[in-house]
């Protein structure tokens, strides 16, 4: 393979991937989108487990009472509802993984919340002064669910997974040919960069945007008005500091967010019972 063209050497790299590829295809919920998953429901769900038992044991957790009752009410009424629209769409094998836990973590200077894949959930104090009431509380938990029901955290891991292999893959053919180690660290970095601007953080937005679609829909049937979610990233522009180009970011900014939420809206009030 010596002194073949890089655009030859990166199109061999693909085709080397493709078999992988098509060994760990998905389907997300609701948006039906094909995804990549190459790590068991069971693996990441037990490691999931540890990391979470390993922050909760060693983070402060809130006294606030009623903070913490508010938040067990809005994750009963959520998780209920994801476990019902999971049974709608006849993935039921889904629920044996769910084992529902949810902790408000005193740190009032985070405005944060996340959802483990298998359901455990923590909420940041810091985020409280901006969901507001329940209902911004809901539309939070609620993304942060459909992130775990949409396995994005076992997607970004595959792509991550792929992304090292494929540079392995390049590094191996490129040792083989007549480039300097210099030419070679040039080559690695493009495709570092161009992987991560091209592939990476895209799938990052992507999932963002999937997750306040299904999460919308969550707390819908769980009978919170989802225009809530549109309120509560209002709210958030407006505590909003960093003017991060959007195609530079893990998440969209917050105007494309809201406008794109506004959409979402007909299809998730099919699902809304007060």
């Amino acid at each position: 393979m010596k002194n073949l063209p890089f655009n030859i050497l990166y199109t061999i790299s693909l085709l080397l991937l493709i078999p992988v590829l098509y060994s760990g295809c998905a389907t997300v919920p609701i948006t039906k989108r094909n995804q990549l998953n190459m790590i068991s429901d069971r693996d990441i769900t037990a490691s999931s487990l540890q990391t979470y038992n390993e922050l909760i044991s060693t983070s402060a957790l809130s006294n606030d009472w009623q903070a913490k009752r508010t938040l067990d009410k809005v994750g009963k009424r959520l998780s209920i509802a994801t476990e019902e629209l999971l049974t709608e769409l006849n993935q039921t094998d889904e629920i044996n993984y769910l084992d529902w836990e949810f902790n408000l973590i005193e740190d009032p200077d985070t405005v944060n919340a996340f959802c483990m894949p298998g359901g455990k959930i923590a909420v940041y104090t810091g985020l409280l002064a901006i969901t507001k009431d329940e209902n911004g509380l809901a539309a939070v938990v609620g993304h942060e669910i459909a992130h775990a029901v949409a396995k994005h955290g076992n997607e970004r891991l595959s792509h991550l997974m792929m992304r090292d292999l494929g540079a392995n893959i390049l590094l191996g053919v490129l040792s083989r040919g007549e480039s300097t180690a210099r030419t070679q660290q040039v080559i690695l970095t493009a495709y570092g960069l161009t992987t991560q601007v091209g592939a990476i953080l895209p799938y990052s937005r992507l999932h963002e945007s999937e997750a306040d679609k299904l999460g919308m829909i969550i707390m819908a049937k769980a009978g919170y008005n989802p225009v809530h979610a549109v309120y509560l990233w209002e709210r958030m522009n407006e505590n909003s500091k960093t003017g991060m180009p959007e195609f530079i970011s893990t998440h969209p900014n917050s105007q494309s967010r809201i406008e794109n939420m506004k959409l979402f809206l007909p299809e998730a009030e099919k699902y809304y019972k007060p």
